[in-house]
């Protein structure tokens, strides 16, 4: 026997370890010969990372898709693994070493700091493996890779060497995101933009030859001017034309620096003029390469000032009394306090114009914590506008399709104007570079150090010394090759072969750019053919208020909290029912706790077929079912299979959950179960045989529905419906509709709108809940008046009516509702006081139209539009809609009030 409650604590890790056990999840697993493959490669989380609510969201969808493929028979591969996360786990080792009070990493040298990080690895790393199992994930656990393994290794390297020589890799000194506290280059998704208060200092550069004349520049880093070398200004702006072509003196330094002509000089924005520092701003390094104006970097890895024997800085300034003073007075300082130096000495001098308070947004590292700087440097780069154009016309072509398919236009913008991928990071974990270096500086890139000493043998006629690149690969470049180096690329595996291309890639709209345009172009290049053919790009997930999740707001929710409450059917169930395209989730524990109850919902109606001895028979055929009742859930389930399967392939999840819920939640539990009761209890043995045989039978088809969002519950009542010769659940059969027997459902469907209408008004109208009530029906068509008379004894039993009859037109006194071609009336004299019902109503609308001008006044006010949260907006607007909604009902309650005698 069921037990009373489903206990998810237990029941899920007992449920997970069955399917580990029998190996359940291995690529094609449950196909026969001949499937079609479907593959899905997991978005490898961080070795570092824990499982946060977006990768819940992710790893549930994904799952729904795999699992629903394996059900319909395809050889399925969910290929899991992990991302060596070069910085974040670099910072981790490094902190448990200084915690530890141990020699730093350049004290113990790389190799052995390697053996660290590798062994930290082993022993903590990967945490987010097991969350995901907990989650429910269906992976081939057996297939697990990770970015550093030795065969991800081999691929990186063959890819590596073979774009250098293809003139694809090349190194450059160009402008990075610099952390100056982690010493390396960052991507852009590890800059995050802070808000800062802060200040717009005005200066004034003298123009040469000019006396008096002076140009006036604005800059929220007076620190970097020690490095400028233009100014520019648009070419339209008159105030300007005759100072193009001329030179403005930089004050403290003395350099000239030539005044150019460029569209990036905005004239409505304070003085028009903007000065040009190309080597520490990204704007910057592109007008300066336009207008060929000199790269001067004046700082050190450290951020620090750096201006003594700095030959860029000195190059072209005479010597002069003032350049010394001023590098004697800023050479060594960290940016900030010679920010506040440069400020100050540019007051001395009567050059400094104006401060403003400025508000403006200061890029930051995630990571390091502290502001980034542009830094000139030498790094690795892949020529990506080459890369991106077979990508570019793969979804133009639509051999692969974006869904939502507005994603497309955000991935054509930034393909179609895409820049050199920097590809170095200054780190020790991580691909190092296949690069040797002579002495001469020459280099040599190959697969290993013997091909390179092999290389530069033949550049030099004699052996040489040579000495590899310190740097090592960006992870997303490792990252890039996922979908086919997890399959054993660069060898030709039967997997390979097998499960590449892969059929859909599930992931988050801010790594478009950063992995999935990544792979689109090495799969091209390397592969010949699309890594994917659907890229799904799944919504974020926010609080209750549509605030996005931050831990200094405070808001985060965890989802292993979650699932430890209310078990991780009941978020996975969430999750998916409300992932609409395009739109954000607004999560709230309640929302969980509330899918949790449809758990617990199905959980009883099992308890009750159980108890009822409905149980699975081999031999029984649905299409036999002859009692109307029968044929109707037959039917609907049938239409419910349909719409679930529909929507799990058209990826719209919270239409397949929501076809799912409603079917098991209305039409099985509330309505069919209640109507076979007298089936069941009757003396008709064929007729309580055939339903318990139709019970047991849909029963079974809702588990295998359900099974995708809900799998661990499912698989737990499966083992009791089907018994040990049923298997496991996840390799079951998607359910067929098997019936689809219209005049039944039409029948009863009409039945369950009267009864429900019933209960509505009822309910509406304050009927107390112990009083039956008449029901007329008026102007019904002969098969109205044949289904009042069959359904008789259960509209009595459903809708606590006491006596049905037909009548032309509807008493007085009454409240009304349409069904189908007829009217029914309630007859409610001598049981609600109409009067005081109307009154009650009136009232209550009136309360509501005041809410509503409230609402109205508020979000008519354009400053509170802007200024408050999108959140409280958004809030704002939903209550309004609530209260519309609720006012259509009062006043449609108040409608069916007929006028009194």
């Amino acid at each position: 026997m069921l037990d009373k409650i489903f206990d998810a604590k237990n029941v899920e890790p007992r449920i997970s370890q069955k399917w580990l056990d029998a190996d359940a999840f291995r690529a094609g697993a449950g196909a026969g010969t001949g499937a079609e493959p479907f593959t899905i490669v997991i978005p490898p989380p961080n070795v570092t990372g824990s499982l946060h609510m977006g990768h819940a969201l992710n790893n549930t969808l994904q799952d729904v898709l795999v699992r629903h493929a394996r059900m319909c028979g395809k050889d399925v591969l969910w290929q899991p693994g992990m991302d060596h996360a070069g910085i974040a786990t670099q910072m981790v080792v490094e902190r448990q070493m200084m915690e530890r009070q141990e020699p730093d990493r350049r004290a113990i040298g790389r190799e052995a700091f390697l053996k660290k990080v590798w062994r930290w690895k082993d022993e903590s790393g990967g945490m987010i493996i097991n969350q995901l199992k907990r989650l429910g994930a269906s992976c081939d656990w057996s297939r697990e890779r990770f970015t550093m393994d030795e065969g991800l290794s081999a691929a990186v390297l063959k890819v590596f060497v073979q774009l250098y020589k293809e003139g694809l890799i090349y190194k450059d000194k160009r402008l990075v995101n610099w952390d100056p506290k982690l010493h390396t280059a960052i991507s852009d998704l590890e800059v995050q933009q802070v808000e800062t208060k802060g200040h717009l200092w005005h200066f004034k550069y003298p123009v040469e030859g000019e006396e008096g004349r002076f140009i006036t520049v604005a800059t929220t880093r007076p620190e970097t001017m020690l490095g400028d070398t233009g100014v520019a200004v648009h070419p339209d702006d008159e105030r300007y034309k005759d100072l193009v072509g001329k030179h403005a003196i930089l004050p403290l330094v003395g350099r000239k620096i030539p005044i150019v002509a460029d569209d990036y000089a905005d004239p409505e924005a304070g003085s028009g003029a903007v000065k040009i520092t190309p080597a520490h701003d990204f704007n910057d390094f592109e007008v300066g390469r336009r207008n060929a104006l000199a790269m001067v970097n004046i700082m050190d890895i450290e951020a620090n000032i750096v201006l003594k024997d700095n030959e860029d800085f000195l190059a072209g300034v005479a010597e002069s009394e003032a350049l010394g003073a001023t590098v004697s007075a800023l050479h060594g300082l960290d940016r900030f306090t010679a920010r506040a130096r440069v400020v100050a000495m540019m007051e001395e001098r009567g050059l400094l114009e104006k401060v403003e308070e400025h508000l403006h947004v200061v890029p930051h590292g995630d990571r390091g914590g502290v502001p980034i700087e542009p830094f000139l440097t030498d790094q690795w780069y892949v020529d990506a506008a080459t890369l991106a154009k077979p990508a570019i016309a793969a979804v133009h072509e639509g051999r692969t399709v974006f869904v939502p398919k507005s994603w497309e236009k955000t991935y054509f913008e930034w393909m179609e104007n895409i820049q050199p991928w920097c590809i170095s990071r200054q780190l020790w974990w991580g691909h190092r570079i296949p690069a040797w270096y002579g002495p001469d500086g020459e280099v040599f890139v190959e697969e290993s150090e013997e091909e390179a000493e092999a290389a530069a043998y033949r550049h030099y006629g004699s052996r040489v010394k040579l000495d590899r690149d310190e740097d090592v690969l960006d992870t997303w470049f490792s990252s890039a090759l996922w979908p086919f180096s997890t399959l054993g690329w660069p060898d030709e595996t039967p997997e390979l072969e097998r499960y590449y291309p892969t059929s859909v890639l599930v992931t988050g709209f801010d790594i478009i750019f950063f992995w999935v345009a990544r792979m689109m172009m090495f799969g091209l290049h390397f592969m010949k053919e699309e890594p994917f053919a659907d890229v799904y790009i799944h919504a974020l997930v926010r609080d209750e208020h549509g605030a996005k999740m931050s831990k200094s707001k405070g808001n985060v929710i965890d989802p292993l909290e979650l699932i430890e409450a209310y078990g991780a059917d009941a978020l996975r169930f969430t999750l998916a029912a409300m992932a609409a395209q395009g739109r954000d989730i607004k999560l709230s524990p309640q929302r969980v706790a509330g899918y949790r109850n449809f758990g617990t919902k199905l959980w009883n109606a099992a308890r009750f077929c159980q108890m009822k001895e409905c149980r699975l028979a081999a031999d029984f055929d649905p299409a036999s079912a002859k009692l109307p009742v029968n044929r109707w859930i037959l039917t609907e389930a049938g239409r419910t299979i349909e719409a679930v399967g529909q929507g799990i392939a058209a990826y719209r999840f919270n239409e397949a959950a929501d076809a799912i819920y409603h079917f098991v939640w209305a039409t099985f539990c509330d309505w069919y179960l209640e109507l076979i009761k007298p089936v069941l209890e009757g003396e008709d043995a064929a007729a309580a045989a055939e339903t318990r045989a139709v019970a047991a039978h849909v029963l079974a088809d809702i588990l295998k529905m359900l099974h995708p969002f809900s799998p661990f519950i499912t698989e737990a009542l499966w083992e009791d419906l089907a018994g040990a010769e049923g298997g496991l659940l996840a390799l079951t059969a998607w359910p067929q509709g098997v019936v689809a027997d219209e005049e039944a459902a039409a029948d009863i469907n009409w039945l369950v709108a009267l009864v429900s209408s019933i209960r509505s008004v009822r309910s509406e109208m304050n009927v107390p809940a112990g009083a039956k009530t008449p029901l007329v029906l008026c102007g019904a068509s002969a098969e109205s008046e044949a289904r009042l008379t069959r359904h008789e004894a259960a509209i009595a039993r459903l809708a606590r009516v006491e006596a049905m009859s037909l009548a032309p037109q509807p008493p007085k006194s009454s409240a009304q509702f349409l069904i189908g071609e007829a009217t029914a009336a309630l007859p409610l004299a001598g049981i609600i006081d109409f009067a005081a019902e109307r009154s009650r109503l009136t009232k209550e609308i009136a309360r509501i139209d005041a809410e509503i001008a409230r609402l109205d006044k508020k979000l008519g006010n354009e400053k509170f539009v802007a200024r408050a949260p999108e959140e409280v907006v958004a809030a704002e607007r939903e209550k309004r809609a609530d209260y519309l909604a609720d006012r259509e009902r009062l006043e449609a309650a108040l409608g069916r009030i007929a006028e009194t005698a």
